[in-house]
């Protein structure tokens, strides 16, 4: 499954990122390509509104990034991907709450999954690849209780 992304529209719901941050869109990058990584899909994110001589696009770690210049929309450029995915476009998950962009993904038959709920899994996979947790250690009552059940099982 690849994943289209609408990227500034992503970044405010997504915790700990703000559209204010000077590098929101690298921050984004890295998190859409450690769950890239992880859950082993292709994910290409458009960022409109790229300065002028920074327009392009980037390819690392199972993500595209496609800054769009100036003059063009995020939108219009995920629309136009679909356009040129055709038939394609039903492997294809658009990740944007926009509703033009929804309706322009449901169109093609592409799915559509609303940027709060894609950030959601975002976050979990933060929450789930956080510390781990250590295992308790056992005293030596309840080691002696556990030697004492397997040695008994072995009678």
């Amino acid at each position: 499954m690849q994943y289209l992304v609408d990227g500034h529209n992503l970044i405010p719901k997504v915790p700990g990122l703000s559209l204010s941050d000077p590098d929101d869109e690298e921050q984004l990058i890295e998190k859409l390509s450690s769950w890239a990584r992880n859950f082993k899909q292709k994910v290409i994110v458009f960022f409109d509104r790229a300065p002028q001589g920074k327009a392009g696009t980037r390819h690392g770690s199972g993500v595209t990034a496609v800054f769009v210049p100036d003059g063009k929309t995020a939108d219009s450029a995920i629309m136009d991907a679909l356009a040129i995915l055709k038939n394609a476009a039903r492997n294809v998950t658009v990740v944007s709450s926009d509703r033009m962009v929804q309706a322009a993904a449901r169109a093609a038959h592409a799915k559509v999954l609303k940027s709060e709920d894609f950030a959601m899994s975002l976050f979990e996979l933060k929450s789930a690849s956080g510390p781990a947790r250590e295992n308790p250690a056992l005293t030596s009552g309840e080691i002696a209780e556990w030697e004492a059940i397997f040695s008994s099982n072995n009678d």
